[in-house]
């Protein structure tokens, strides 16, 4: 279950649980190459043998319609098959929180009105669930305040009926592609704590005092060991950690400590040991 998932069954079902990053959210880094529902020459074997890029499915971005009336659901769907993005629509935000969703990125498209629960009580809902999807908003009825109330809460856009479709295209590109970076982010940060989890108890030690930008001389004093030994245990942090300079070290340190894991993981790696 991605950690989008997991925040969604909360909504639904109030269990606090916290879970790593997903493995699953590795892959979108790793792609060497990504289109957006559009296949992409990125390579030619020969003048004659172009490859395209297929992106799988499960990585294709997606765009979400929560939208009771099921004419405006086709319509939009229609029109986002032909530029060739995914789309899954919902009748109510109900629906939406029982469905599986994605862990590729995505974003929302939230019809204002809506009967029982209104639009911008989902996004409400959404947010203290800690799910970050982008939101478009599309409504028949102009209300001001209610747009600015949308705007200040992190809405991507909101638009009303009748909108061009090239705006809304415009917005949704956009929330995919803001989606997209907080993956990204995501999967840097699952690939830092798998490093970090490689560390030895002393190699996790000696990395604490080298981003404190103490010398090896100070780091020996204060752990007791010889400076050959903290230069070993260093050369070592580096290597694991695939860091090219102790500011690069030091902002990973950071990215860990940020998302309270620097600290936790400290006496917990798979392989530690004193």
């Amino acid at each position: 279950m991605s950690g989008r998932e997991l925040a969604m069954h909360q909504i639904s079902v109030p269990v606090a649980h916290a879970l790593a990053p997903p493995p699953r959210l590795l892959r979108l880094r790793e792609q060497s190459v990504r289109v957006t529902g559009v296949p992409q020459v990125i390579g030619v074997l020969d003048a004659k043998d172009p490859v395209e890029a297929v992106t799988p499915d499960d990585e294709k971005p997606i765009v979400l319609i929560v939208d009771d009336d099921p004419d405006v659901r086709e319509s939009l769907q229609r029109l986002l098959r032909t530029v060739c993005l995914d789309s899954r629509a919902f009748a109510s935000p109900s629906k939406f929180i029982q469905s599986e969703l994605p862990s590729r990125p995505a974003c929302l498209v939230l019809d204002v009105r809506l009967p029982g629960r209104s639009g911008l009580d989902f996004q409400r809902e959404l947010t203290a669930a800690n799910i970050n999807v982008p939101i478009i908003f599309i409504t028949g009825h102009a209300d001001v305040p209610m747009a600015v109330q949308a705007m200040k809460a992190g809405a991507i856009e909101f638009l009303i009926k009748p909108f061009r479709d090239q705006d809304l295209l415009d917005a949704i590109q956009l929330g995919l592609a803001r989606d997209r970076a907080r993956c990204e982010r995501e999967c840097e940060l699952t690939r830092l704590v798998e490093r970090f989890g490689m560390l030895t108890l002393r190699e996790r030690e000696v990395m604490t005092h080298v981003v404190n930008g103490r010398l090896n001389k100070q780091i020996a004093n204060y752990m007791g060991i010889s400076e050959m030994t903290v230069k070993i245990h260093r050369g070592q942090v580096t290597r694991k950690m695939k860091a090219s300079s102790v500011p690069q070290l030091t902002r990973m340190a950071d990215r860990l400590s940020d998302a309270s894991i620097f600290g936790s993981l400290k006496a917990t790696g798979s392989d530690a040991r004193p």
